[in-house]
């Protein structure tokens, strides 16, 4: 099992599980919360046939990697890609991140420049801020973070059925873009990741990326559904493009935040696009 070893806890490595499949340009996936590398199943498919190198991984705490009891802040999580590129040796690489994997790009940019990295992709992404503060007024009160805790914390396996039915938009895409199975598959996912690591990553979402946006000098591409329930639009993808000079927002009709799946299609053409440009014609002027 091919693994990672970022940091120890007591006796214990603290591994991250990862995925390398393909060759040609290095596409590295990072996934959203609370699932795993393997949630990239449609793009992963797509990507291969298209002759990219793929790289998946799993955030600790979750999926196949260690359950550490520490490291759920967005700077850790940096430093655990860091040494992921860096022990594949990664260059020219497009770094992809949906909903908190978002925070994964911005932040990496932001700390560690553009050497490694040739584009930037965010799928339905937490950032720039998502906490409302006065000079954030776009963002969302504390207290609804505050209320997911009480809500992990009571009955951590309740709440995440009832977030996963709005993050599909099951009431709206049952039958159509999402299936019972599928809907469970990402609920056992969820079930088995750590349960601190589950509750202190709400804290992580609130981390401000306003600085680290503005730091993006290669070529963004920003997706993002205008029927999200989890990171509306108008919160995070807008407000994304508008601090990443030159990037574009493809905004997806009808899309939920699981907009990887269930609109996998178009998602997967607007990824293939960007990709397949040259770096100096990647973004918008």
């Amino acid at each position: 099992m091919p693994l990672v070893t970022v940091g120890q806890e007591n006796s214990g490595n603290i591994d991250l599980y990862y995925e390398d499949h393909g060759s040609g340009q290095p596409v590295v996936l990072i996934h959203g919360w609370p699932l795993s590398g393997a949630s990239w199943e449609k793009q992963t498919a797509a990507l291969l046939n298209a002759g990219y190198r793929v790289i998946a991984y799993d955030r600790r705490g979750f999926g196949r990697s260690s359950q550490p009891s520490t490291g759920y802040d967005y700077d850790t999580f940096t430093e655990d890609l860091n040494k992921l590129l860096r022990k594949l040796n990664l260059r020219d690489v497009a770094l992809v991140g949906f909903s908190m994997g978002g925070g994964e790009v911005a932040r990496y940019l932001g700390v560690h420049g553009s050497q490694r990295v040739s584009k930037a992709v965010f799928i339905a992404s937490v950032p720039p801020y998502l906490i409302k503060t006065s000079d954030n007024p776009e963002g969302v009160d504390g207290s609804v973070f505050e209320g997911i805790k009480k809500a992990i914390v009571a009955d951590r396996p309740a709440f995440l059925s009832a977030f996963l039915a709005n993050f599909y938009n099951v009431d709206v895409l049952k039958g159509k873009g999402i299936s019972d199975q599928a809907v469970q598959a990402s609920w056992n996912v969820g079930v088995g990741a750590s349960a601190k690591g589950t509750l202190e990553c709400v804290s992580a979402w609130v981390t401000d990326f306003r600085n680290d946006l503005p730091r993006i000098d290669v070529p963004t591409l920003v997706v993002h559904g205008d029927a999200d329930r989890i990171l509306p639009i108008t919160a995070t993808g807008i407000r994304t493009q508008k601090a990443v000079k030159g990037s574009r927002l493809v905004v997806v009709e009808g899309g939920p935040h699981g907009l990887t799946w269930t609109h996998a299609e178009k998602v997967n053409r607007e990824l293939m696009n960007f990709l397949g440009q040259k770096k100096s014609a990647g973004a918008d002027a």
